[in-house]
């Protein structure tokens, strides 16, 4: 029997980008819920994936929840490396004796408009988040089918990743990180078909927090108000503590029947986001459409609509921060 307070108790976890931000903060939740973690972290300093690999994030994110009474080992390295993922998967299983927990963090931003971007620029963010998403998920999914076919019965297995607002609603000066968080959320679902029958379950976040990555685009628009300055008792709503806990809740077992779903979570809300819908079907009176007969047909339906309007997610689901 689970225990209430302990969840994730008996269960292993990694956490992939967790040596500050985001990972970090789910890395704490899982240690808290009764969960064994590996902390992988890549550790370099700049938010662009610029400079040395260091070890020293995730081996203090790891120390801090051993301090607290958990299990956690750091693990160095860049999941869009294929052998270097490979080790991270093993790292788990060798030193907790199973995976039962994948959550993918790690990114970068090199930002830039689709017209200034370069090649690099472009490669190294889908790289880092779209292929490391691949990676770590690819090799876990390797270890839960081999469980699975020796126990002849499903296995425990969650993978939680991690989208973003900027697929969802566009964003303008990140054409890279747009595409790569939208192509996590088809890993995610395409995931969650396979999977599903050996007992996984594959679910996507779009966490709004202030991050190292995220600290000047909120400045601005969310700024900390007066008052609620860390240590002044009173959480900024872009903490990462608040995306923490649907984690924790989507890594557990209470979470078993959530499975290939989109979730948008900051400052104390949950937004579940239901897949596309058909907004308005149009049939050809021939065999087929002519140039003619779609003018005739679509014009007008976009006529009143302002000529640069996008699927503005964050408004139409009335996500707006207050």
């Amino acid at each position: 029997m689970v225990s209430e307070s302990l969840p994730l108790q008996g269960l292993s976890a990694i956490v992939t980008g967790a040596g500050r931000g985001l990972g970090r903060a789910e890395a704490l939740e899982l240690a808290r819920l009764g969960a064994s973690v590996v902390v992988n972290d890549f550790g370099q300093p700049g938010r662009d994936g610029s400079g040395g690999a260091d070890a020293t994030p995730a081996e203090e994110v790891a120390a801090e929840i051993r301090a607290a009474g958990g299990r956690a080992v750091a693990h160095l390295g860049d999941v869009a490396d294929h052998e270097q993922a490979r080790s991270l998967a093993q790292l788990a299983v060798d030193t907790y004796g199973k995976l039962d927990i994948l959550v993918n963090n790690a990114g970068i931003l090199r930002d830039r408009m689709i017209f200034s971007m370069s090649e690099d620029e472009w490669d190294t963010v889908i790289r880092v988040h779209l292929k490391g998403h691949f990676n770590t998920t690819h090799f876990a999914s390797v270890h839960w089918r081999a469980r699975s076919k020796a126990a002849g019965a499903p296995v425990y297995g969650r993978i939680v990743n991690t989208s973003s607002e900027a697929f969802l609603a566009g964003s303008a000066g990140q054409p890279n990180y747009a595409a790569a968080k939208g192509g996590i959320v088809g890993l995610t679902t395409s995931t969650a078909l396979a999977l599903g029958k050996y007992g996984v379950t594959s679910n996507v976040i779009c966490p709004r927090a202030r991050t190292r990555m995220t600290e000047d685009v909120f400045a601005a628009v969310y700024p900390i108000k007066k008052g609620a300055e860390p240590g002044a008792g009173e959480l900024d709503p872009l903490a990462p503590e608040h995306v923490a806990p649907l984690v924790g809740y989507l890594a557990s077992p209470a979470a078993g029947t959530v499975n290939g779903q989109l979730l948008v979570v900051h400052g104390g809300m949950v937004a579940v986001v239901e897949r596309p819908k058909v907004s308005a079907k149009f049939d050809t009176a021939k065999d087929a459409f002519s140039y003619e007969e779609l003018d005739a047909l679509l014009t007008p339906h976009y006529a009143d609509r302002p000529p640069n309007e996008t699927f503005a997610a964050a408004e139409v689901l009335g996500l707006k921060h207050a």
